[in-house]
């Protein structure tokens, strides 16, 4: 414990340095300390001594915390010896202090001691741990949500006299877009693709209702154009903002006649039928499924398929994917690698797409296949 005489002459001689004010320092908030290159406190504020004494001066530094070691990195002893201004967090009577410490030099230059502010920010350290629990709970939340999510998706393979395969890749945990297969009844196969604007959580939960309220309508209306009007009508019914909506393509399949009939919402990522050097959009018009009018009817297509005949449903993550330029990939792309890649399309589509957008997917995207095999 340095005498009073001893502590008049330590802090005479700083002030001769002119480096510290000390009616500054004691009017502070903030814990101010002088520490030596012995690591001996030469002085401490008011607000710091009615924390943890007044004893504290003279005191190791590590020993005025309750240490009885000292501190595996001290940032004292490195801004004595580099001159360096050193920051960490300690942790004193079960609060959270952000500690700053500066080298002090005498008028030769010579660094003789380090000046160290505390400032408490158990508050904001607090907040940040409960808000890391929470995001915890919410990614396992979300995790789960995606499981679910892939898990709802049709499965691959032969149904009936068609063979589906598909790529699914969210842009983040979760997806926006939502495609499915399903029996309506034994003569027929319902398939559609659907985009909902925006990414998340939200747009996960309005696929959900899509896929909830497309298997219902099927019990009783087998026209698409008919299903996608009762769809329009459901969702007007959930009363949403206007900037939550979505785009469907819906077609149905008859196993026996090989017929296909299609409706659209606003699904502009035209499907494309392909068999050998044939190739047709499936091209019709009709609204998103949005808050535009109180009903809404749609238009209806019919086609006649036969063996080996595909089509290919995508949504406009791939159509959308930008380069370093930021020019679009383009209709115009996919149409080029159906024409040039017979084989394992969908692998290949995603390979490109990848390439072409340095690995920086901004959307969802999905890719949809449907052939007839017999």
């Amino acid at each position: 414990m340095l005498s009073k005489k001893e502590m008049k002459q330590v802090q005479k001689k700083i002030e001769e340095y002119g480096m510290l004010n000390y009616h500054a320092l004691e009017g502070m908030a903030d814990w101010v300390r002088v520490v030596d290159v012995d690591g001996t406190i030469i002085y401490a504020n008011k607000t710091m001594k009615e924390a943890l004494g007044e004893n504290i001066v003279g005191m190791k530094c590590y020993k005025a915390h309750g240490k009885t070691t000292p501190c595996g990195f001290c940032i004292t002893d490195r801004s004595i010896s580099s001159g360096e201004i050193v920051q960490k967090e300690e942790i004193i009577n079960g609060r959270y202090f952000s500690v700053k410490s500066s080298p002090v030099s005498n008028s030769d230059g010579k660094i003789f001691a380090a000046v160290e502010v505390f400032r408490d920010v158990t508050r904001e350290r607090k907040l940040e741990l409960e808000l890391i629990e929470k995001n915890k709970k919410m990614s396992k939340d979300l995790v789960f949500a995606k499981r679910i999510q892939e898990k709802i998706l049709p499965t691959k393979g032969v149904i009936d006299n068609i063979r589906i395969d598909y790529i699914y890749k969210p842009s983040e945990m979760l997806s926006g877009d939502i495609f499915d297969v399903f029996h309506i009844d034994e003569d027929h196969i319902g398939i559609y693709i659907s985009d909902v604007s925006g990414h998340g959580v939200a747009a996960a939960m309005m696929t959900m209702f899509i896929r909830q309220t497309m298997r219902s309508i099927i019990e009783d209306i087998l026209s698409p154009a008919e299903a996608l009007a009762e769809l329009y009508n459901r969702f007007m019914k959930l009363d949403l903002e206007v900037d939550k909506y979505f785009t469907i393509f819906y077609g149905v399949f008859n196993t026996k006649t090989y017929e296909f009939r299609f409706a659209n919402a606003g699904h502009n990522c035209i499907p494309i039928k392909y068999n050998g050097d044939n190739m047709e959009m499936l091209e019709i018009k009709g609204y998103p499924i949005a808050l535009l009018f109180n009903e809404m009817s749609y238009n209806e297509k019919k086609i006649k398929l036969k063996k080996n005949d595909k089509i290919l449903f995508y949504t406009d993550g791939i159509t959308e994917a930008k380069d370093k330029d930021g020019k679009e990939f383009g209709i115009e792309s996919v149409i080029e690698m159906i024409g040039t890649h017979r084989e394992n399309i969908l692998q290949e589509i995603e390979n490109r797409i990848t390439d072409y957008s340095w690995g920086d997917q901004q959307d969802d995207f999905a890719l949809l296949l449907m052939e007839v095999i017999e």
